[in-house]
């Protein structure tokens, strides 16, 4: 029996005392591919910052491996206009990704340097190095930051509204390097979108929201 990674007994979220969402019962296990749906306003937002720590629950729990709290969670945000137009070269990206595991120290190790250029030989991205983020295409732009999130991270990856901006191509491309993290790799992976058809087709399980947990379980108990 595989140990949850994360798991919500009867969570809640929110801000100022009102509530975005509530009552969240689920668990991430280990090579989950978890997709979150549901309308603009649904809480979706809300409940991935309380998994990544970002708020406290304001009801019910939420409690996260030892593992992961050693390892820490990789997280990919809504792109903003400042971050798609970030002046850094792409291996300054990417490396940024282990500050988490460098602590105080003023400068990268030779095993975080390493760490740095293996993932980005796993998404493809080496012949970027060199290239500054911002003339990158939107689907370059989002390999490299799924390369600087795995330097966090290879346990869990939060995916928050990844394909954005992307033409139908480069989202399908994105979603075939996402879909090899999880199979090959067993990274667990948890990605929020308001494309419904395109999650069932990609996730292992849905979470559907609307203020509460309208479903959650496998892709095909959601089909029927």
């Amino acid at each position: 029996m595989k140990q949850p990674l994360i798991q919500c007994t009867g969570a809640g979220f929110g801000y100022e005392h009102i509530d975005a969402v509530s009552d969240v019962t689920m668990e991430i296990l280990p090579g989950d591919y978890i997709g979150v749906v549901g309308e603009n306003g649904a809480g979706k937002s809300t409940f991935i910052k309380g998994l990544l720590g970002l708020l406290k629950p304001t009801s019910g729990s939420i409690s996260m491996a030892e593992e992961l709290k050693r390892t820490g969670v990789g997280y990919l945000p809504q792109q903003t206009a400042a971050q798609k137009d970030f002046p850094a070269t792409v291996w300054e990206v990417v490396l940024s990704g282990t500050l988490s595991r460098a602590g105080y120290r003023p400068f990268y190790s030779r095993e975080e340097k390493e760490l740095a250029r293996m993932n980005m030989e796993k998404l493809g991205i080496e012949d970027l190095k060199k290239k500054c983020f911002r003339d990158l295409s939107g689907g370059q732009k989002q390999r490299v930051l799924i390369a600087r999130a795995l330097c966090a991270t290879e346990k869990l990856l939060i995916l928050d509204e990844p394909i954005t901006g992307l033409d139908p191509s480069a989202a399908q491309e994105f979603y075939q390097v996402v879909r090899g993290l999880n199979r090959e790799r067993g990274v667990a992976i948890v990605m929020v979108s308001h494309d419904v058809q395109n999650m069932v087709r990609q996730a292992k399980k849905i979470l559907h929201l609307k203020q509460k947990v309208l479903f959650y379980g496998t892709v095909e108990e959601y089909r029927r």
